[in-house]
């Protein structure tokens, strides 16, 4: 399938020799005179090296076999962290570049988005919130409830993020997986 340079905005993937690519910016430009331009920031998602172009009105980009599945986290083994696919049972490896962050928030048994390139795993994403018992923090001090004090805490899953002084440890919270910030105390 081909995009023309109307379909152009950003989030599309592309391929460009033979590499998936992600429009991480597209802007339109028209000058005085000639063809209508494209200027695009496109995103390698193999290397993660970022890429400037510029397109004619009327040219075309390839779109990239890019495929996003639910997967599920089964374990972590040394580096490497492994999920199954929910529908075809296919085990995914993929090692700390790739996994990022996300680490920071993967409960055993838990879904996530994994994105595929001719079936090759490139990165996955956890859900956008989770669920995550305080392990361990500091108990705060009385009164403190005035002004947006905050302090570290220690999640289940080892990763410390910043959360209200009222948080107790045994604590249920909710975290936003996107910037690993406090979103609120879950009931019990």
């Amino acid at each position: 399938m081909q995009y023309n340079t109307s379909d152009f905005r950003k989030g599309l993937k592309v391929q460009i020799d033979g590499e998936p690519y992600i429009m991480s910016e597209c802007n339109f430009v028209k000058p005085g005179k000639g063809n209508a331009l494209y200027k695009c920031r496109l995103k390698n998602l193999i290397r993660g090296t970022t890429l400037d172009r510029t397109y004619r009105g009327g040219e075309s980009l390839e779109s990239a076999d890019v495929e996003e599945t639910d997967v599920q986290f089964l374990y972590k083994q040394g580096d490497t962290w492994v999920f199954m696919d929910n529908t075809s049972f296919e085990q995914y490896e993929l090692d700390a570049d790739a996994v990022g962050d996300g680490w920071k928030f993967l409960k055993d048994g838990m879904k996530c988005m994994m994105t595929l390139f001719n079936g090759n795993p490139l990165d996955m994403s956890p859900p956008i919130q989770v669920d995550m018992e305080v392990t361990y923090c500091e108990p705060g001090a009385k009164g403190n409830t005035a002004t947006n004090v905050t302090k570290p805490a220690t999640i289940e899953t080892g990763a410390e993020i910043q959360v209200p002084a009222f948080v107790n440890q045994g604590d249920v919270i909710k975290v936003d997986t996107r910037d690993g910030s406090y979103v609120e105390r879950v009931k019990k």
